[in-house]
């Protein structure tokens, strides 16, 4: 499929998606010692805080609370920085990417391979409404949620409510769901030894700590900072494609760089926000070219600013998608179930 035009797709660029990626190519490179910094900015306020979060339940556990706050974006970040280990950009070496991604995902309770592959076929696969089931949101058309018997539209519902989507739904993927490589127990040992071998690491660090703090203060410190950490993550992965114009297409229409371009938001935070969620809000520029390290993305949107009108989303923009959970395939844009229902 070529680029669409301004009518059916708004905001679309001049150049074709494809020819941008010769353009983003030269700021693919890792720098090693930008790389070493990102991460020890974020390691180490994520432990002082944690210690913080810690010595504050001797005061009130209201304040752990509000230290968990912080503490949980800041393993957002972390997660972000295993992210980009996952596609090769944070180090030049495959190694080094693939090691540090490891020992970061005992802390994010996400092993690392089992992440990185499912996630990949999220990145071939974003819009492609013949290839859903594998790294995303569970997305149905309007016409498919109408064929639907009733008991499977009361569950879509509720896969769907905010609660669910954003606070159940998170806890069960990081404390449960992560424990075992479900979708890939087919696809070798690798899976196996990445889900396994991080449930031991995150057994052993928890052991530790268990010794030296106790069960009960592990546990009220930790619980809170994986919870927060992981309703943000489960938010951000939601508006980078759950949002109005949006793209879905059939395989026979589908192109993996309008996809990638037009079917992920530029989500727009404030510059403190920006910064602890390491830029992920690119997400445009990011779907079009995966091996770029996100400390680079801001510079893509200062030397293009016309990338920055593309599929751009604010804060305040962002909470209107929450209803949106059908594919509307005639008007070309995700709708809420009561307009897919008043129409």
């Amino acid at each position: 499929m070529g680029a669409m035009s301004d009518t059916t797709k708004p905001n679309t660029l001049a150049v074709p998606a494809a020819e941008w990626l010769k353009t983003l190519a030269k700021y693919r490179e890792p720098d090693q010692l930008r790389s070493i910094y990102e991460l020890a900015v974020t390691a180490a306020p994520f432990m002082t805080l944690w210690v913080l979060a810690w010595l504050a339940l001797s005061v009130s556990f209201f304040l752990t609370l509000l230290i968990s706050v912080p503490a949980g974006f800041f393993l957002v970040r972390l997660f972000l920085i295993q992210h980009d280990c996952g596609h090769g950009a944070f180090f030049h070496r495959r190694s080094a990417n693939d090691w540090v991604g490891r020992v970061i995902g005992v802390l994010t309770l996400t092993p690392y391979d089992v992440w990185r592959r499912s996630h990949s076929i999220h990145h071939a696969t974003a819009g492609n409404l013949d290839q859903r089931g594998i790294g995303d949101i569970e997305t149905l058309t309007v016409r498919e949620y109408r064929a639907l018997p009733y008991w499977r539209r009361v569950g879509y519902r509720l896969y769907r409510n905010p609660w669910v989507m954003f606070g159940v739904g998170p806890a069960y993927i990081f404390l449960v769901q992560n424990r075992l490589p479900f979708g890939l127990m087919r696809e070798g040992w690798l899976y196996w030894i990445s889900a396994m071998g991080t449930n031991a690491g995150m057994a052993v660090m928890s052991a530790i700590l268990m010794y030296f703090i106790g069960v009960g203060p592990f546990l009220l410190v930790h619980l809170p900072i994986v919870l927060i950490a992981s309703s943000i993550g489960v938010w951000l992965f939601f508006v980078q494609h759950q949002f109005e114009d949006t793209v879905w297409d059939g395989a026979k229409d589908w192109s993996f760089h309008d996809a990638a371009l037009y079917g992920s938001s530029y989500y727009e935070l404030p510059l403190v926000l920006r910064w602890l969620t390491a830029n992920i809000g690119v997400h445009h520029v990011h779907h079009l070219y995966s091996r770029i390290p996100f400390y680079k993305l801001p510079q893509i949107l200062r030397d293009f600013p016309e990338l920055t009108q593309v599929r751009r989303l604010t804060l305040m923009e962002s909470f209107a998608c929450v209803p949106l959970c059908l594919w509307d395939e005639n008007r070309r844009k995700l709708v809420s179930l009561s307009e897919a229902l008043a129409r």
